[in-house]
């Protein structure tokens, strides 16, 4: 399944709003999902993330002090909050998820996923407080740092991704913790760790196109269309449909964009 989640606004002109981690400052916004697609497709990758949710939630309650079971809880609740309708309902579920991995991580410290899936949670709590995100940052930060540090390629190096559309976005010094420096090297780091990923490609060269970044588009453009051809054949099943609605979409606004101002085909 997606290892971000990801709600792409495709946005004409030079410099669309790709993937935007934070918005209003700094609510992270973590790749969560806008298909463009029929809206009986759209159900069902909505149906399918509920009933995930809802079987993730009988387990944890069947077992409440397993940590394990409690981080995949904490992923589902990260992955429903996507198809929220309201603010409240997304803080809701966002609330349920923090709680869980905050609990896994106690249990165990040392568990990758309990980080990670805390940092996600905290993004979706974050989107529906505007500047009332900006508490949530450090924690969040500091999260998905830990997580890292203890299983870097965790979720197709999820922790480098989300620590780069994190500081590509947020405000900078001395508001909140963005730094482009810090945000074009967690992408590299995911590149390199998981390079056959689409997402890591993808996030990387809608960074570039909003960074005006020729070098860095035209260094990844070719090896992308190959990995997106690799993965095509390996990323198959339903479990993968949205994220490919996702890819495919993102992927041909690259193209054009990549093609009418770079010159690049």
């Amino acid at each position: 399944m997606l290892a971000t989640v990801n709600s792409v606004r495709a946005e004409p002109g030079r410099k669309p709003a790709f993937c935007r981690l934070f918005w209003a400052g700094a609510a992270l916004l973590l790749q969560f999902w806008t298909l463009i697609a029929a809206a009986g497709e759209t159900d069902t990758f909505a149906d399918r993330t509920r009933r995930a949710y809802e079987a993730a939630r009988k387990t944890h309650r069947a077992d409440p002090d397993n940590p394990e079971k409690a981080w995949q809880f904490g992923r589902a609740c990260f992955h429903w909050a996507d198809f929220s309708t309201t603010k409240e309902q997304r803080a809701g579920l966002a609330e349920e998820g923090i709680k869980a991995c905050r609990a896994a991580v106690k249990a165990r410290p040392r568990s990758a996923g309990a980080h990670y899936y805390l940092a996600m949670n905290l993004g979706q709590l974050a989107r529906t407080r505007s500047l009332g995100a900006l508490p949530l940052v450090e924690e969040l930060e500091g999260s998905l740092l830990r997580a890292r540090s203890l299983d870097a390629a965790f979720n197709h190096a999820g922790a480098d991704r989300s620590l780069a559309m994190l500081y590509r976005d947020a405000p900078g010094w001395p508001i909140s913790v963005g730094n482009k420096k810090k945000a074009r090297n967690h992408f590299a780091n995911a590149v390199k760790l998981v390079p056959d990923y689409p997402e890591n490609r993808i996030s990387q060269l809608e960074s570039a196109i909003e960074w005006d970044d020729e070098d860095l588009l035209k260094a990844g453009f070719r090896e992308t269309a190959a990995v997106l051809k690799k993965a095509r054949k390996q990323l198959t099943g339903k479990d993968w449909e949205a994220d490919w609605a996702d890819w495919d979409r993102r992927w041909k606004q690259i193209r054009e964009t990549a093609e009418k101002e770079f010159d690049l085909r």
